[in-house]
């Protein structure tokens, strides 16, 4: 069994003892948190909805991203990660999110933005905490430890309000 399905899995049976729900934003991992949760069964009883925001008009049309923070932050940065969780909370009305935006690579990235930096964003209903990495591989590897991360941390702050 995978770490990653074992977190799944282990998300979900904390959702489903509290009757709560869970959606995911996802930028650079394109769906793959929602395809963790998505591999256990029974999952939509803990999980209604999640949004592939790629592009940065997506993160505006479907998040309410503000193109302001785009504009003079960029796509992998503390605000817009905030505000794609937050946004994706109350289209899906869940209790709980995360959100990810980040430089997978190959390419894409800069001096203050190299390859392998993600930036994080979790919902709980006592606010948003934000984190970046800096994940070492190549796009595979830096999508993979992304996925773990924002399920793990995801897991540990549900834990922590029980």
């Amino acid at each position: 069994m995978s770490d990653t399905y074992a977190l799944a899995g282990q998300l979900g049976r904390l959702l489903l003892a509290r009757g709560e729900m869970v959606t995911t934003a996802e930028s650079c991992t394109g769906g793959l948190i929602a395809g963790a949760i998505t591999d256990i069964a029974g999952s939509s009883s803990w999980f209604g909805r999640g949004y592939v925001t790629y592009a940065n008009d997506a993160k505006i049309a479907m998040l309410d991203v503000p193109a302001v923070f785009i504009d003079t932050l960029g796509a992998v940065s503390e605000p817009v990660v905030a505000a794609m969780v937050q946004g994706a909370m109350m289209q899906a009305e869940a209790q709980w999110g995360v959100a990810v935006s980040g430089v997978a690579g190959p390419g894409g990235g800069s001096a203050e933005k190299p390859v392998g930096t993600v930036w994080f964003a979790w919902g709980t209903p006592f606010g948003i905490e934000t984190e970046r990495k800096l994940f070492a591989g190549d796009r595979a590897a830096v999508r993979a430890q992304t996925v773990l991360h924002a399920l793990g941390r995801l897991v540990q702050l549900i834990e922590e309000t029980e």
